[in-house]
């Protein structure tokens, strides 16, 4: 006979708590934590535009209703539509996430943490617009600066320590959570009313099948997208009231820890705050899977070296940390752009052939180029030990990797070694022009030169950027 289970409605799990406490209390006071998400911001922006130009990304946007419109609706920078928050977020972390080319946040688990941005960016524009309708004050971009803070230091904090991919689930779960948290706060939500999104975000874990071989496919690209929607999601229900799951981690046998993590509750390494958004990797000078970038800058390295000997190449060694040789370390075909930008071996050997890295190189047409398979079938993948546990050191957390080729008459290149990627906080003052270069171009694919430099200057500007109202911010982008 099975034990009897008490019905008693329990406390929340102390992490719901401690999520609602910090995202309705916690103010974010580090000038490097808020300069940081400025850049974050544009950046961000500026790769969904960039996304624009692929047809297999925009055939996922507008409204689920062709022709639908809605009244103070979200509008989707680089297009005309206007949208409810839920799609618009949708589309927003579509755009974002479709290129590989966001931020990142490398720990125990991986993500990218201004997924949550397409959250944050539909609520602030539906919650503004609805304002300023009724004659009230919209929300300003530093709303926007404090959420991203937040959604990042929620998302990351939990990653540090806590796994996810090992038992095969996504790290997308990390932005419904976030995106619920901080839009449930921002709609206005009390603690019980952030502490029911939360919940109903953690109930939501999705297998990340379709980010590995034989599986790898586009889903990739959106699930970002789907999951910051989801989050938006919740936050609305919970806002009428819809109730919430106290329990939804610690719950015994039905509870997250007891399903997926063994019964064991999550390390929370440090207390949230800042330290995030303070340390988030840039991806700078290309679009690859954040644990490759150094081995396609050692690549770039190598270029003039071995680009007149890539037919006198007898093999090719990649030393990497443990994460890249489980997740990216791929052989046999490679059937689509998303399983290429997540292939440490083909990024590798498009910096060596062409010594640059762009988003074409993932497509078609330059993958049927026969040196790029050439290449991949002589290259071999270690891990260094060091390189492991300085990845997961909180003092360094370095993502190194290491090139060498060696030629069919026995003479070696080098081997070059880069521990820290451009867009490390460690490489900060190097990569922030990079990273103006960066959003210059990318809006530029997309936007006439003068609202280009119009927001150039507005990401150089944090004073003026602050107080601008959401929806006048959100113009810049429109096409």
């Amino acid at each position: 006979m099975s034990a009897v289970v008490s019905n008693v409605r329990p406390q929340p799990d102390q992490l719901l708590a401690d999520i609602a406490d910090y995202v309705r209390d916690y103010s974010v006071d580090s000038a490097e934590a808020l300069n940081t998400a400025r850049y974050d911001l544009f950046d961000t922006i500026g790769c969904g535009l960039l996304a624009l130009n692929y047809p297999e990304c925009t055939k996922h946007l507008g409204p689920h209703a062709p022709g639908a419109t809605v009244p103070n609706g979200v509008r989707v920078p680089g297009t005309g539509f206007e949208l409810d928050p839920v799609k618009g977020a949708f589309d927003i972390g579509c755009i974002i996430r479709w290129l590989d080319f966001n931020d990142t946040w490398l720990a125990a688990e991986w993500g990218h943490p201004s997924d949550n941005l397409g959250g944050i960016l539909a609520i602030t524009e539906w919650l503004s617009r609805t304002r300023v309708a009724s004659g009230d004050s919209p929300l300003t971009v530093r709303d926007v600066l404090t959420a991203m803070v937040k959604a990042h230091e929620i998302q990351g904090v939990l990653a540090l320590d806590n796994s996810f991919n090992r038992v095969g689930i996504d790290h997308v779960l990390l932005v419904k959570v976030a995106t619920a948290a901080v839009t449930t706060d921002l709609l206005g939500g009390n603690r019980d009313q952030i502490i029911s999104a939360v919940s109903n975000a953690w109930l939501d874990a999705t297998l990340r099948t379709y980010r590995h071989a034989p599986n790898t496919g586009s889903r990739k690209s959106w699930a970002a997208g789907d999951a910051t929607s989801r989050g938006v999601r919740f936050a609305l229900m919970a806002m009428t009231g819809e109730m919430g799951y106290p329990t939804a981690l610690s719950a015994p046998g039905w509870g997250f820890y007891d399903r997926w993590f063994e019964g064991k509750p999550f390390s929370m390494q440090r207390p949230f705050g800042s330290y995030v958004m303070e340390n988030v990797l840039f991806k700078i000078a290309f679009p690859a899977e954040f644990h490759g970038q150094t081995a396609v800058e050692a690549a770039f390295a190598l270029h003039r070296v071995v680009k007149y000997r890539l037919g006198e190449i007898e093999s090719i060694t990649i030393t990497t940390q443990e994460s890249a040789a489980r997740i990216i370390d791929k052989s046999g075909p490679l059937d689509n752009p998303a399983d290429r930008d997540h292939c440490i071996q083909y990024m590798t050997a498009i910096g060596l052939i062409f010594g640059e890295l762009n988003a074409d190189h993932y497509e078609n047409e330059a993958a049927a180029d026969p040196r790029v398979d050439a290449l991949r079938n002589v290259m071999t993948v270690v891990e260094n030990p060091r390189y492991t546990s300085e990845y997961l050191d909180p003092d360094k957390r370095s993502i190194a990797n290491a090139v060498q080729v060696t030629f069919k008459d026995g003479s070696s290149t080098d081997k070059v070694t880069v521990e820290y990627p451009l867009g490390h906080r460690r490489r900060r003052d190097e990569a922030i022009p990079r990273l103006i270069d960066k959003l210059r171009h990318n809006l530029g694919t997309r936007l006439p030169s003068e609202r280009v430099e119009r927001a150039v200057a507005l990401a150089e500007e944090p004073g003026q950027l602050e107080s601008m109202p959401v929806p006048e911010f959100v113009e810049l982008f429109l096409a």
